[in-house]
């Protein structure tokens, strides 16, 4: 029987923890997102998917981190499970909020200081945001029909209801970060934006990570061989960041 705590949602006092899967960041945005989390979140709860770099040593050494498990087996094919074990491991921090972020995200600075106020509400249950992927660098964005998630909104901010039942579902790839059962209860849409850094590499790399998701997915069972496909743009749509 879980510990009731009451009341369930509070206007004020909530605690937020951060969550992360990481593997081999040590070299690219990991301490600059962890620096930037620590502003503004309680606790981070880490789950290393078997990195061979210092990314371990890297997490440890942010006080903010309270927990962090390290895998000895990847869990790179059982995506499901993973996010799983990082949701367990969130939750023991006994949260009132979870937000779920990547390595190479950066949530815009209106987004922090608005945080508290996005949690310290019994109106609604989760807060989605804006997307937007970075393109060869930090200043612009890409905008074209195969880059387009800020159009839409993405769920990363939830409140942790102890008696609400949550799940993810079993499927390999493209697992939602967060339950999908939460979709149900009241959320709201915000206008406020988070930058990811995942494709802020200079073309090289975008020839190496246009590679492995051929490799990994030649059939484009999990994503468009279209998309795959326009990585290797000469000449993308990219929009100049306004902060």
């Amino acid at each position: 029987m879980s510990s009731h705590r009451w009341p369930l949602r509070k206007t004020s006092g909530n605690r937020l923890t951060a969550m992360m899967q990481v593997r081999n960041e040590a070299g690219r945005y990991l301490e600059q997102v962890l620096e930037e989390l620590s502003e503004f979140v309680d606790d981070i709860v880490v789950v290393d998917d078997g990195s061979t770099d210092h990314t371990a040593q890297l997490c440890r050494s942010f006080a903010k981190v309270t927990k962090f498990v390290t895998l000895e087996t990847s869990l790179f094919n059982r995506e499901w499970e993973l996010r799983q074990m990082l949701w367990d491991l969130a939750v023991s921090t006994n949260p009132d909020w979870l937000l779920s972020v990547d390595a190479d995200e950066f949530y815009e600075e209106a987004a922090k200081r608005e945080m508290r106020r996005l949690i310290d509400q019994d109106v609604y249950d989760w807060v989605s945001f804006r997307l937007f992927d970075f393109w060869g660098g930090t200043t612009h964005y890409r905008e074209d029909e195969h880059w387009n998630i800020h159009t839409k909104h993405t769920r990363t901010l939830v409140r942790y209801l102890p008696n609400f039942h949550y799940f993810f579902p079993k499927m390999d790839h493209h697992v939602p970060r967060l339950p999908l059962s939460y979709s149900v209860l009241p959320g709201f849409l915000a206008e406020l934006r988070v930058k990811h850094y995942g494709w802020a590499v200079p073309p090289e790399e975008l020839r190496l990570k246009y590679s492995r998701y051929m490799e990994l997915d030649p059939q484009g069972r999990w994503g468009s061989l279209e998309q795959y496909q326009s990585i290797l743009d000469e000449q993308p749509h990219l929009v100049e960041w306004q902060e």
